[in-house]
């Protein structure tokens, strides 16, 4: 079936997504989302970070969807028509949720370990607005330490329900879910229970802000200060297939590949994530890339460096011997024409 997004068309299998008709397309056409995670099965319609205008149903029945649609959850038709950054109802809408998911949260970029691969971060720049129109006060909650390996800032929660269908998907026993309900939900383990599963540093990696981070890496580094490297080695629970980051020759922290979409290729144990921090342990590949506006190519040794130039001294002055003459310092005395020419204002 054929669907037209933004004025280009695709043919896709029945049963595909409006975003994931879009993430084909690619480019800046493709939705943001929060929730929604290819890997996790139910994901998807909570954020509406992803809201399209539908502005022609089907060939069948052309009529527009009177309500912007989330993409993650509505099937393409045949015919359809979808309008993503064209339309100024979706532009209006998309920020209005960014206001939305940033009415709690407590903007702390510059002391969290998510900030330079923050999808909420990278959203707030696109679609956010400089000032806030909410007064009252924020939520607030004590950091809590649901594991041996994860911290837990639910200030920075935005219950995308990722990491609950992670746990749900990978392991044997969830021990943690949301509570209670409305604007006192929260993301918490049952009582006297901790996160120890063997693959529960899978959270970390699909949550979309810094509500879950890494004990082994907090405050140690900031991501666009280490180099990424794609390694592998051979272990019995997982695919072993991970990025190293490094700074020197020292491993700081290690995560599952991800995507251009930030999402996971292939789930890894906790084994490869937190015990193995010795490059001798791993096979290395070579350089991971990113997209060329990520904040980590900052530091990024994959592309091309100019080589530094210093100028000479005269390049650096040049033109004061001329600023010298304007204001006739006595080491470059004006000659008869020069002056005539400044008492005509020529100079």
């Amino acid at each position: 079936m054929k669907v037209t997004i933004d004025g280009q068309s695709i043919e896709v299998e029945p049963g595909t997504t409006i975003l994931q008709a879009a993430r084909m397309i690619g480019g800046e056409s493709v939705p943001p989302a929060m929730c929604y995670y290819s890997k996790l099965k139910g994901s998807g319609g909570k954020c509406r970070c992803c809201l399209v205008e539908v502005s022609k149903g089907s060939e069948a029945d052309p009529r527009p969807m009177p309500k912007l649609m989330a993409s993650c959850v509505t099937g393409v038709m045949d015919g359809m028509e979808v309008k993503s950054i064209s339309s100024e109802r979706v532009l209006d809408a998309r920020k209005s949720v960014t206001e939305f998911l940033l009415i709690n949260h407590p903007l702390d970029c510059p002391v969290c370990d998510q900030a330079g691969e923050c999808d909420l971060q990278n959203l707030s720049f696109k679609h956010g607005a400089a000032k806030t129109r909410f007064i009252e006060e924020k939520r607030t909650f004590e950091p809590e330490s649901i594991g041996p390996y994860i911290q837990l800032h639910m200030n920075r929660c935005i219950l995308c329900y990722r990491c609950v269908m992670t746990a749900d998907q990978l392991t044997d026993g969830r021990v943690h879910g949301v509570m209670n309900r409305g604007d006192h939900a929260q993301i918490s383990t049952y009582i006297s229970k901790a996160i120890d599963n063997e693959f529960s540093g899978n959270m970390i990696d699909v949550c979309p802000v810094g509500a879950l981070t890494d004990k082994t890496f907090r405050f140690k580094q900031r991501v666009w200060f280490n180099k990424p490297y794609n390694a592998h080695r051979d272990c019995d629970k997982c695919c072993g297939k991970t990025t190293l980051w490094m700074f020197g020759d020292e491993i700081q922290r290690v995560t599952a590949r991800k995507d251009v979409y930030h999402e996971v290729e292939e789930f890894i144990c906790n084994e490869c994530r937190f015990e193995h921090k010795d490059p001798a342990d791993w096979v290395i590949e070579g350089p991971r890339k990113f997209e060329k506006d990520s904040v980590i190519n900052q530091n990024n040794y994959t592309r091309e460096l100019k080589p530094v130039k210093i100028e000479t001294e005269k390049n650096i002055l040049l033109g004061r011997d001329i600023d010298r003459k304007k204001i006739s310092m006595k080491d470059v005395p004006l000659d008869a024409e020069e002056m005539k020419e400044l008492k005509e204002g020529n100079v």
